[in-house]
């Protein structure tokens, strides 16, 4: 069986509340949840969510959507995956994050079959990164996320779930999966109040005429509109990946001679 997982949170730092901000009156979240829908190899979704009372509206929407919600800890997201993975014990595990709601279906089945046929361990598309900031999906054998979830000790490991896996390719089959045209630069994930701007005026453009809007209608879209392009490029790709690792620094030095 392969299982996605989406990790959502109501208490984002830099855009809080962002996965329930309405586009076309639909919490983006949902959008999100749509699209991941349309995947011919994903066998089952749900939402990993945390216990906080503001995560309590997730469930809720959640209910109200039919769709599978487990909560687990808020700042431990390793603890959270693997918890919601072990009452399935699924073989393989989509990771999807609630901020990317322009995620390709057709994508996300293209890396889980050379995941598959590769025989790897873990496999994406955010090793050599050419896709879109916001199209990131990772596939991983449940074997290899228990191995993390029970000998991952830095807090950037905890909080990212995968990096213990893929930080050792000596030890996992990493398989990665780019295309030829690097698309990296552009941002399509939402972080910040200008992501969500840029990806409502996506919705706004594309949705209403085609709900299965794909990749291409968004390229296609930019193209005859290059301001979109940079709308938002002013931020660095993964930031909250750096400031995980200045939290290594901390625990490291705490915990030196321990």
């Amino acid at each position: 069986m392969i299982i996605a997982i989406l990790q959502a949170r109501v208490s984002s730092s830099r855009l809080p509340g962002k996965v329930l901000k309405p586009i076309l009156g639909v919490p983006m979240l949902f959008h999100q949840i749509e699209r991941i829908k349309r995947s011919k190899m994903i066998d089952r979704l749900l939402v990993a969510t945390s216990t906080d009372p503001t995560d309590d509206l997730i469930e809720k929407y959640c209910q109200q959507r039919d769709v599978e919600c487990f909560r687990g800890k808020l700042d431990d997201v390793l603890d959270r995956f693997y918890q919601a993975a072990n009452s399935i014990s699924p073989e393989h595990i989509v990771r999807l994050t609630g901020d990317c709601p322009l995620c390709d279906p057709e994508l996300i089945d293209k890396i889980i079959i050379h995941h598959l046929s590769g025989d790897f361990d873990y496999t994406s598309n955010t090793i050599t990164p050419t896709f879109p900031d916001g199209l990131d999906t990772e596939v991983f054998r449940f074997s290899c996320l228990k191995q993390a979830w029970q000998e991952a000790k830095l807090p950037s490991q905890r909080e990212h779930v995968t990096p213990f896996i893929h930080s050792q390719p000596n030890r996992f089959r990493l398989g990665i999966y780019k295309q030829n045209t690097d698309l990296s630069y552009l941002r399509w994930t939402v972080d910040e109040p200008l992501d969500f701007d840029l990806v409502a005026k996506i919705y706004t453009a594309l949705y209403p005429s085609n709900p299965r809007f794909s990749t291409q209608n968004i390229l296609n879209l930019l193209e005859q509109n290059p301001d979109l392009k940079t709308f938002n490029t002013c931020y660095p790709r993964n930031e909250g990946w750096q400031k995980s690792l200045i939290s290594d620094e901390i625990f490291i030095s705490q915990n030196a001679g321990a």
